[in-house]
């Protein structure tokens, strides 16, 4: 018998071993269109974790009555309902982040992360786990896209939150402000994490191998 997911680990799961972008590839499009700078990022991010804690309870609440030919139908609609909501909230109190991200909100609707998490947990667990996973898989997922968009807004204009923070003498990379710079910054980063993976898994080996010669 599978043994349940612990909070904590189901949260762990989402910041790092399971990251949406980093280690799953999930997301990639907000990802690399609204990491020009920290604040359509951050929004992108929390918009990202109210729909997925409230689609995910939604599930989980339903799950005993989901039909396997109708479940994907019902993730849309679930998911739709609550980014329309994000979508109307942001137009009503924040119009000018709601024209910067244009149509990246309303695209949450077929994110991956979300409809994933969905299917693979809320779908087969109760609303504690349910809860617990978005709220680490939408951290997981707007940590990432707040520091590639840091990365990103400092290259590019030497602020982040048009606060200064290089030297005057530093020249802006215009080219970091461009598509290309998502994915420059985005293959640096992946190539990072999976450097620290391979590093972590060596010295877990060696461990391993180590424990076992002394016995």
């Amino acid at each position: 018998m599978a043994q349940k997911p612990t909070i904590s680990r189901t949260f762990i799961m989402g910041l790092w071993e399971e990251n949406p972008v980093f280690r799953l590839l999930l997301g990639m499009c907000p990802t690399l269109a609204v990491t020009a700078a920290v604040k359509p990022a951050l929004t992108m991010g929390l918009c990202v974790i109210f729909v997925m804690i409230c689609s995910n309870i939604v599930v989980s609440l339903m799950r005993n009555l989901l039909k396997p030919h109708l479940r994907i139908l019902m993730f849309t609609l679930t998911i739709a309902t609550f980014v329309t909501i994000a979508d109307l909230f942001l137009k009503a109190f924040v119009p000018v982040m709601s024209e910067t991200l244009g149509p990246y909100v309303p695209l949450i609707i077929v994110n991956c992360i979300i409809i994933c998490r969905a299917e693979a947990c809320a779908s087969k667990n109760g609303l504690v786990i349910s809860v617990v996973d978005a709220i680490g898989m939408g951290v997981g997922f707007t940590a990432t896209i707040c520091v590639l968009a840091a990365i990103r807004e400092i290259l590019s204009t030497g602020n982040i939150f048009d606060i200064p923070v290089m030297f005057k003498s530093f020249v802006p990379w215009a080219a970091m402000a461009m598509p290309v710079g998502a994915f420059i910054t985005l293959g640096l980063m992946l190539g990072l994490v999976n450097i620290i993976t391979k590093e972590k898994e060596k010295n877990k080996n060696s461990h391993s191998c180590s424990v076992e010669g002394s016995e």
